[in-house]
């Protein structure tokens, strides 16, 4: 329970620009080496009745008004991009083992309330709204996607099946988390108005490097600021240099799994 306390207590009493990456990846990594752990980011007890999702704690009540893709809301951006991030990264370096509470792969706005005396024994709320992802005119479709190419990602490269991560850099001034694992590296830019050109990050294997997974990739609702095509080569001294929008996370592979990289990166 330690990973989704963790983002419950971060999303309500510190502001974005006060996240400490040094805090996070403490409560992500902060586990017995060879004893299995399952990750996840938010619980059951956070879909029932009395609590809020992750989605909902992100967006609340604009989730009812401002998620149709026409609509234009900050609050709808920045919520779906932190969905996006703290799924991934819990994913990828909380554990040996992945869990979800259904709907809220897609962001499911509601709780679930089972028949009680407390609630009349009404079955309103004793459901999942599948049609919410099922609607083309929703974003929650994105938000489905993004964790369908995520798991796939993960079970391509058998990343829980790795050691855990190895951090390449952790930068607090910058609000950068950047680590390896199962032969992907990892790079979360977490600052909310920060744009870094040339962000040289090292690696663990010279060459060529390419992106598998962009969380701004406009069919996972994001603004497709990247060329994910592009190649990536590292100098002299081993070291990346990248090009890190705000609120977005970057996943890479280097070459010799092309395959992966044509299907989950390149993919529009």
């Amino acid at each position: 329970m330690g990973i989704p306390d963790y983002w419950i207590k971060l999303l309500k009493e510190k502001k974005d620009e006060e996240w400490s990456m040094g805090d996070m990846w403490h409560t992500l990594t902060n586990r017995r080496y060879g004893e299995p752990h399952v990750a996840y980011c938010e619980s059951h007890d956070q879909a029932l009745v009395g609590d809020k999702t992750l989605a909902f704690r992100l967006m609340d009540a604009e989730m009812y008004w401002k998620m149709a893709v026409d609509q234009q809301s900050l609050i709808i951006d920045r919520g779906m991009a932190l969905h996006k991030m703290i799924r991934l990264v819990t994913l990828a370096t909380g554990g040996e083992g992945w869990l979800n509470f259904m709907g809220n792969e897609f962001g499911h706005p509601e709780w679930i309330d089972f028949p009680r005396e407390g609630n009349g024994w009404s079955y309103e709320y004793c459901r999942r709204q599948w049609s919410l992802v099922d609607n083309p005119s929703l974003r929650f479709k994105f938000l489905n996607a993004f964790d369908q190419a995520m798991v796939r990602l993960a079970q391509e490269a058998r990343l829980l099946n790795n050691p855990p991560p190895f951090p390449l850099n952790i930068d607090e001034t910058n609000h950068v988390m950047a680590f390896h694992r199962g032969g992907l590296v990892f790079v979360f830019n977490w600052s909310g108005d920060r744009a870094i050109m040339d962000y040289m990050l090292p690696v663990p294997q010279k060459g060529e490097w390419r992106v598998v997974l962009d969380t701004d990739n406009a069919r996972f609702g994001g603004f497709g600021r990247q060329d994910v095509s592009m190649p990536h080569f590292t100098d002299g001294d081993g070291n990346l240099s990248l090009y890190l929008l705000p609120r977005t996370a970057l996943v890479l592979k280097r070459v010799g799994s092309a395959v992966m990289a044509r299907r989950l990166g390149r993919e529009d």
